[in-house]
């Protein structure tokens, strides 16, 4: 057995001198696999997508792992797509493999893949947050993990202070509260700023368009769509040409560096996701991924978690309140999340301010009594729909 360890060995270190003599590149290569079955495009268009990486950047060596083909790279023969993944699984847990791009992959509950793409408004790359998967059952609770991955996933590839921003989906203000939270407790959260004039880490579709944030986060499902549209928006959906796909699977404790391809994937796209990849292991993403986990939990995130998805507010939004008599309602307090605006203005009828709901520029708002619109933030604030100091809109 030790003899045997000893050839593979001695095998290894030779296959990487002559592999240097070639290529002119000393010292390990960063071995990406990728699997070849399921595209829609073909395996033809896979394994064009692997020579092009290996060609740019031959610091990579790509493994092929599906049927034989015609081609100089690596290739590990497989016949279906499940033999794949499980060849795919085994070569990452011996780490005969630093990474792996496939598609169609399920991850388990708590780990969602980070996308990478090129916006259009100024050609600057952005990260989804996230794209595939699940990061928890709970909205908010998934969304506010998402940003954590997308940090993590950002400094992996030398971004070393990533400005976040937080799309403006159902959550996003609750979000917001939980990052603050968070910054409050130590964990540093750099919050980008919107391009329109009334700035906010609230991002609207001009910010996704400019790629304002390093990192924008998103609920899945939305993040999903965003990077099926910046991937394919020049070629109407069919053939995805832009971007980087759907990224790598983070998540607290999981090991397996694994990234997602759409079956719609075409070569520029599967060579882009070779060398995120790649950029991922030089990085050391997994030990990126322990300290920052480390750092938010430092900082209270699974306490703040729980209170998310407790029902605290059960009893407000059964019992029957009564409106106090209507008054002229000019102040307007916003940074309220959509799904809690009438559950806020329910408190303030509780505590004889009259109060209305409305919609914004940008986005959900309660209407008040100027007179009255210190006092109502203060109430909202302690009843947690709105940040710790919020101005009126």
């Amino acid at each position: 057995m030790v003899e045997n360890n000893v050839k593979k060995m001695i095998g290894k270190v030779f296959n990487n001198i002559a592999d240097a003599i070639e290529t002119g590149q000393f010292g390990e290569r960063i071995r990406v696999g990728l699997t070849t079955l399921g595209s829609e495009h073909g395996v033809e268009n896979l394994v064009k997508g692997a020579e092009l990486a290996q060609k740019r950047d031959p610091s990579i060596e790509v493994v092929l792992i599906g049927p034989k083909y015609d081609t100089e790279l690596t290739q590990v023969i497989v016949e279906t797509e499940e033999d794949g993944h499980k060849k795919m699984e085994e070569l990452l847990d011996s780490g005969e493999i630093d990474a792996c791009v496939t598609m169609h992959y399920s991850f388990p509950i708590g780990v969602s893949t980070v996308g990478r793409v090129i916006t259009p408004g100024k050609g600057k790359e952005m990260i989804i947050a996230t794209t595939t998967g699940t990061s928890s059952p709970h909205r908010v609770e998934a969304m506010v993990i998402n940003g954590i991955s997308g940090i993590i996933t950002a400094k992996a590839i030398g971004i070393e202070n990533p400005t976040v921003g937080i799309l403006n989906v159902d959550g996003a203000r609750q979000v917001e509260r939980v990052f603050n939270e968070l910054n409050d407790n130590g964990y540093e959260i750099n919050f980008a700023e919107s391009v329109r004039a009334d700035g906010g880490s609230i991002m609207r579709g001009n910010d996704l368009l400019a790629g304002v944030p390093d990192v924008m986060v998103t609920d899945t499902l939305t993040g999903n769509i965003l990077i099926k549209v910046f991937s394919s928006y020049t070629t109407g959906g069919s053939y995805e040409s832009l971007g980087y796909a759907y990224g790598p699977g983070i998540g607290e404790d999981y090991n397996r560096l694994i990234l997602i391809l759409s079956r719609a994937s075409g070569t520029p796209v599967v060579a882009n996701a070779i060398s995120y990849g790649a950029d991922l292991v030089r990085g050391n993403v997994k030990a990126i991924a322990k300290s920052e986990f480390e750092k938010a939990n430092k900082a209270g995130i699974k306490e703040i978690l729980k209170g998310l998805t407790k029902d605290t507010k059960k009893s407000e939004e059964d019992e029957e309140v009564e409106a106090p008599p209507a008054e002229t309602v000019t102040g307007t307090i916003s940074g309220i999340d959509i799904m809690e605006l009438e559950d806020a203005v329910k408190t303030l009828w509780k505590e004889g301010i009259y109060a209305e709901s409305g919609m914004g520029c940008t986005g959900p708002i309660v209407m008040v009594n100027e007179e009255k619109l210190d006092k109502a933030i203060e109430i909202l604030s302690k009843a947690g729909y709105v940040s710790k100091g919020s101005d009126p809109c």
